[in-house]
């Protein structure tokens, strides 16, 4: 036997278009991120004493400098299409170095597990710590992380690598 509760209301969806039915947060439709300005707002809470230099080119790529810690972070958009990249780097050391194959040694050995989405490489001459990714499907999240990352990664080794290698 089934009762009905004269306090509760229903309401037949028959009527209701599915806008109606399904709230906007729930919807399927993607939404747009403003990679610009999310970048901006990492940034902004990361940077040092809130000094950031801003570049833009010609193709809509748009690029970042500040620091953080003792290091100076770079970060570059190249446009906002899914096959665009964002990239994050920084400089910790600078080459030659001494006794380069134990520096070598050491930084493929923490690149194994200790760089997360980052990675140590070389470029004009430099050791840097830098991630990359795609646009397509990137995350706020992901942003905040791919910078804050890079930049406490470097943070963290420049001033050993600096003393062992420099």
């Amino acid at each position: 036997m089934t009762t009905i509760d004269p306090n509760v209301q229903t309401v037949s969806t028959e009527s209701l278009s599915s806008s109606e039915t399904i709230p906007n947060e729930l919807s399927s439709e993607p939404t747009t991120i403003r990679y610009v300005e999310e970048i901006e707002t990492v940034i902004g809470s990361m940077a040092v004493d809130q000094k950031v230099m801003v570049g833009q080119n010609e193709t809509g790529g748009h690029r970042w400098q500040f620091n953080y810690g003792s290091i100076e972070v770079f970060v570059q958009l190249t446009g906002e299409t899914e096959e665009d990249s964002l990239t994050v780097w920084t400089a910790v050391l600078p080459l030659p170095a001494k006794n380069e194959p134990q520096l070598m040694r050491k930084l493929l050995e923490i690149n194994w597990l200790s760089t997360y989405e980052s990675h140590f490489a070389i470029v004009d001459s430099q050791i840097v710590v830098v991630s990359t990714r795609t646009l397509a499907e990137l995350s706020p999240g992901e942003i905040s992380r791919a910078i804050t990352v890079v930049a406490t990664i470097a943070d963290n080794y420049n001033d050993a690598l600096q003393a062992e290698f420099g």
